[in-house]
């Protein structure tokens, strides 16, 4: 299958890419650029990887552009040429709340999340009306190889096993016992993709274990396996007022289709 994939300058993007070429498909990539836009006619599927996933991000103009106009614009054009799409949806639009059934309520706090949002809003509404598949990921917390480029974006899982490997101590917000998340391999994300190619279905799908786990816990998991200590710090005012308490995805619609077995966080650092 040849499948155009945006965004491989990125995280998630790169890895998707990597990923469906190493099981056998012809990849084109794509990078953003102001105003222009990628041929679906020339493909046989386009994934959608392309964002700024900085949920720090301020700058509302420009992450509605790149975020919500341009994935729109590239829906239009899928549906156009006939091409059908995944695209990248976050479960950031949740906001802080204990529902993350795809059908729940969507309260966002950040102008990624609203970004995110307005996108899936567009594709419930016309959902029956496009001539092609659609598919929308919401991936939870991701994590895995390859985030060096992000900086303080890094996952957390990441960014505590680079202070291990340098031999520093981990710096762990106060409290962290009380946070969670449902942190999900970038592998298991694309092997999500892969499978999801051969879905003969439209929806928007929760991607994540299902399972949530502190950062407590993966802190003192990464600090025991390298050997060094947990240095606890003040969370600053300006991350603690749109910090989300916990996420955990209800993902039974997925594996309803799937049967997936994902591959839990701990045992990942284990396996590292």
């Amino acid at each position: 299958m040849k499948i155009l994939v945006t965004g491989t300058d990125g995280f998630i993007g790169n890895a998707v890419a990597s990923h469906l070429v190493n099981v056998g498909h012809q990849v084109e990539g794509w990078t953003y650029i102001p105003n222009k836009y990628p041929d679906p006619s020339q493909c046989d599927r386009v994934i959608h990887c392309g964002a700024i996933s900085s949920t720090t991000e301020t700058d509302v103009e420009k992450i509605m552009t790149q975020n919500t106009d341009f994935t729109m614009k590239l829906i239009e054009l899928c549906d156009m040429m006939g091409t059908s799409m995944q695209y990248s949806s976050t479960a950031n639009l949740y906001g802080n709340t204990n529902n993350f059934n795809e059908t729940a309520p969507l309260l966002p706090e950040s102008p990624y999340g609203w970004s995110k949002y307005l996108v899936d809003r567009f594709v419930q509404s016309y959902m029956k009306d496009f001539k092609i598949n659609i598919q929308g990921f919401r991936y939870f917390n991701v994590y895995g190889n390859g985030e060096d480029h992000k900086g303080d974006q890094m996952s957390p899982v990441s960014k505590f096993t680079k202070q291990a490997k340098a031999k520093q101590d981990i710096k762990l917000f106060e409290n962290s016992e009380n946070y969670k998340r449902d942190f999900v391999s970038v592998e298991d994300v694309c092997k999500i993709h892969e499978k999801m190619l051969d879905v003969d279905q439209s929806g928007i799908f929760n991607v994540g274990t299902g399972e949530a786990v502190s950062f407590k816990t993966i802190a003192y998991k990464i600090a025991y396996k390298y050997g060094v200590g947990v240095n606890l710090i003040p969370m600053p005012k300006e991350i603690a007022k749109n910090y989300q308490a916990y996420t955990c995805a209800d993902n039974k619609k997925l594996q309803d289709i799937l049967n997936y077995e994902f591959e839990y966080v701990i045992d990942w650092i284990d396996r590292q």
